[in-house]
């Protein structure tokens, strides 16, 4: 398997950071992945600490790091509620420790993808950019590809924003008043942050800087987020109601309003008409050049990395 580092391209280095809670071939498909990418080091945050993957991943270029009442104690005097909040404090504490010049703060669900070498991208960033922002495509559900643990191969872009508006009513029809972003989840995407900046808080989709949001960066243009965060129905449907009271839909009050009121059928139908890639749905998502096709082969790379 070719791996994608471009020869004669700058050895810039770059690590992830993550917070996990999820099946352990999700997360040994997520590490062997971005090894394969080219990423320096990884460091998990096991949010469970008794969580038996933590014990899979004897790798000198991961970090596994068990986020138990002490750990929380050692680092901040409690284990924050909310768990966006831990997900902050875990990047923030390795963005202070690392030494490496890049540091990405994804989930488990999402996988970077890029059309170059990625420490030639991030070495030509100018140096007064404090961040380089990756642009989201939410994966679709295609029932008839075969497990590859998380299984999609086509992707839709974000269709956010009053100059979308009527590209959106064309993707999604009498749904589209629910998907404002054009997307199931976030349209914010993820960042590379810029390692040994003074008083640089990184965070979810993106950073403080002295108190002040970081504004006015865009997203780049050779490397972008694939996001999983629906392609597959039954663990959507399981999720729901988080994703409904503490997670991304509560941000979305009609989407949450929508959901909250529907019965099971309804929410079945929406999940057809939104999120599955059928056929119709392909070609109004390629007329709005907002589809993208990517095979990631995760359990062929999960198998050359020996993680399994």
């Amino acid at each position: 398997m070719a791996h994608p580092r471009v020869a004669g391209g700058t050895v810039t280095a770059w690590g992830i950071c993550t917070t996990v809670k999820a099946p352990a071939a999700q997360v040994q498909a997520f590490v062997a992945y971005h090894l394969w990418l080219g990423a320096t080091h990884i460091w998990l945050h096991f949010d469970d600490p008794d969580d038996p993957a933590a014990e899979l991943f004897d790798h000198p270029a991961v970090t596994v790091i068990r986020c138990s009442d002490a750990y929380w104690m050692d680092y901040i005097g409690r284990r924050p509620p909310k768990h966006q909040n831990r997900q902050a404090r875990n990047v923030q504490r390795v963005y202070a420790l690392t030494d490496l010049p890049w540091l990405a703060h994804i989930d488990v669900d999402e996988y970077i993808t890029s059309q170059t070498d990625i420490g030639t991208v991030l070495d030509q960033t100018p140096p007064d950019q404090p961040m380089l922002r990756m642009a989201p495509w939410e994966a679709l559900h295609d029932p008839t590809l075969p497990d590859d643990i998380f299984t999609a191969r086509q992707f839709r872009a974000a269709l956010n924003g009053k100059h979308n508006a009527a590209a959106r009513a064309r993707v999604f029809g009498e749904y589209a008043a629910l998907l404002s972003d054009g997307v199931l989840s976030h349209s914010a995407g993820k960042c590379f942050f810029r390692i040994g900046l003074a008083r640089f808080e990184p965070r979810l989709h993106g950073a403080f800087r002295a108190g002040e949001r970081v504004q006015g960066v865009p997203f780049s243009d050779d490397i972008q987020l694939l996001h999983f965060h629906a392609q597959d129905p039954a663990p959507w449907r399981e999720r729901l109601e988080f994703r409904l009271t503490r997670g991304a839909y509560q941000f979305n009050p009609p989407l949450q309003e929508w959901l909250l009121a529907a019965d099971p059928a309804a929410i079945d139908r929406f999940y057809l008409e939104t999120q599955t890639a059928t056929p119709e749905a392909l070609a109004r998502l390629q007329a709005e050049g907002a589809l993208r096709e990517v095979a990631l082969s995760l359990r062929q790379k999960v198998a050359a990395m020996g993680l399994n």
